[in-house]
């Protein structure tokens, strides 16, 4: 039972609260703000117990709360959101080839789950501000930009290209797309029939300490973590695909910007990411990991995957304009970060590998 005086305190909800980005979101809540933070996770993906176990250690004020829950289930869902103030709705299954397996699933959790985090903001009366995590997915293969090989990357061949726009239309090239679109456009549907404030983030690559990725989600880290460990990594394609990399703390500092100048943001998507000035071909990446690591990579390439994107850079124009955010990190602090976050938590990476269902991560001699 929530404390009496917590009834008039800032409550903030976390969907999907025990994953990367909302550890990460939590965290920074916990350290700057005075808010009640309730982090609703279904714990389905393997060894987030872990980072709740990180975030209880930084709650000395005893101002976080779990709930576990599937945001499938619409009435667990309205008793998490009953006091929310602001709500990150970040809830989503893997988006990799296993999606393809059980679309089902990819569905019911980005469409029928975002539908229900709507209701429970719109049914409460409260007005919570509503931030959903989309992906640049939504803008399918981006057949649209004319690119051009480089030595070691693609390249728009339009030297003035700064970015794909929200002015791009959407397309979909797999189910994953599809259905973060349609919940994208409940989302934006909410704010101009029911005056919710939602905010849409379609995301690019988001990267930083805490996170343990594979192959389809969190890759950077991956590559990293793998490279200290003396273990291969696989690259899907011939490594010359772009990606702009975002770190974390620029992220969550973006929806905080979002939330600060809610009255300009509300109902609009924005597309967030590194932009031009932190895109890099997976080839490249490596190559940095290598200098910053001081070990090879040892890599072998496996044919490109169905849905993946050649090349997506995001442009920040419209959240910079409208908010005064920009990305602060470079690539190079975003590996150093992941690269000292393995070093300063070896035991614990190995055992969330383990926890993950992955062959465990080494220590390096």
């Amino acid at each position: 039972m929530r404390r009496a005086a917590d009834q008039h305190a800032h409550h903030v909800l976390i969907t999907g609260g025990a994953g990367f980005i909302g550890t990460n979101l939590a965290a920074h809540l916990l350290a700057r703000t005075d808010s009640q933070i309730t982090i609703f996770d279904n714990l389905s993906r393997r060894g987030v117990e872990l980072n709740l176990a990180w975030l209880k250690t930084l709650d000395a004020s005893r101002r976080l709360r779990f709930v576990r829950g599937d945001v499938r289930n619409a009435p667990r869902v309205m008793e998490a959101a009953k006091d929310a103030d602001e709500i990150y709705h970040l809830a989503a299954p893997h988006a990799g080839p296993e999606l393809l397996a059980d679309p089902r699933l990819d569905f019911d959790v980005n469409v029928t789950g975002t539908v229900n985090v709507l209701e429970a903001a719109r049914k409460h009366g409260r007005s919570p501000m509503v931030l959903f995590a989309s992906t640049g997915k939504v803008y399918g293969a981006l057949d649209s930009i004319p690119l051009k090989r480089e030595a070691t990357h693609l390249q728009a061949a339009d030297p003035a290209f700064r970015g794909v726009s929200e002015r791009m239309p959407v397309d979909f090239h797999c189910s994953y797309a599809c259905t973060k679109s349609v919940a994208d456009q409940y989302a934006r549907d909410y704010a101009r029939l029911y005056t919710l404030p939602t905010v849409i983030f379609r995301m690019g690559c988001i990267a930083g300490p805490g996170q343990f990725g594979n192959q389809g989600q969190g890759w950077v880290a991956h590559f990293v973590y793998s490279t200290l460990a003396g273990q291969p990594v696989t690259v899907y394609g011939d490594g010359m695909q772009v990606r702009d990399v975002l770190h974390v703390e620029d992220l969550i500092n973006a929806m905080r910007s979002a939330r600060a100048y809610i009255e300009i943001t509300a109902g609009k998507a924005f597309n967030v990411g590194g932009g031009v000035t932190r895109a890099v071909s997976v080839n490249e990446m490596l190559r940095m990991i290598e200098q910053i690591c001081h070990r090879p990579v040892q890599c072998t390439y496996e044919p490109a995957r169905p849905g993946d994107q050649l090349f997506y850079v995001s442009d920040n124009a419209r959240l910079t304009n409208q908010t005064g955010w920009s990305p602060r990190r470079t690539l190079e602090q975003t590996v150093r970060d992941i690269a000292a976050f393995w070093h300063a938590n070896r035991k614990f990476v190995m055992r969330r590998s383990v926890e993950s269902g992955r062959r465990s991560l080494q220590p390096a001699a």
